[in-house]
């Protein structure tokens, strides 16, 4: 259960992105930002980016709806990753580690389940979250986030 705060954290950040809270930038100056990094519409998809994590982070607090608050974290997390934390490397400010480090959390929720103090277990939910819809969920977070990576387009460095 305590593990699960994690979830309170993810969701904050997609707030910050969808509604300005916590010190974010909503979703203008959030969607500015993904322009910049080439995806376009920006405010589409920092919106998309922000629902991913605030629902993902929602989910996974409450546990509730097994692996699909997972999967939605990994889909982000997949996109953060590469996109954002990739060129910093590992051993550095604003790195890999903790995109990689969230869509571990995921996926370890995503198969072990949420235990018994979660709404999954006090709704009887969890007989629908056998190993089969686990896999499929986790594959889905990983193939929506690729996805997402082939709509970017490659920034047009500025002209000096």
């Amino acid at each position: 259960m305590i593990v699960r705060l994690v979830g309170i954290g993810f969701a904050a950040h997609g707030a910050q992105k969808l509604f300005g809270w916590f010190g974010g930038h909503g979703l203008a100056g959030t969607g500015g930002f993904f322009e910049g990094m080439g995806w376009r519409p920006g405010r589409f998809f920092a919106g998309a980016a922000g629902l991913g994590e605030f629902l993902g982070g929602l989910l996974l607090f409450l546990g509730l709806g097994g692996p699909i608050g997972p999967m939605l974290i990994i889909a982000v997390m997949v996109v953060a990753a590469i996109s954002v934390h990739w060129p910093a490397g590992w051993f550095a400010p604003n790195g890999i580690e903790l995109p990689v480090l969230y869509i571990a959390f995921a996926m370890l929720f995503a198969f072990i389940g949420f235990g018994a103090y979660s709404l999954d277990s006090l709704l009887g939910l969890t007989v629908f979250w056998t190993m089969t819809v686990s896999w499929l969920a986790v594959a889905i977070g990983i193939l929506g986030g690729l996805a997402a990576l082939a709509l970017r387009h490659k920034p047009v460095p500025a002209e000096s």
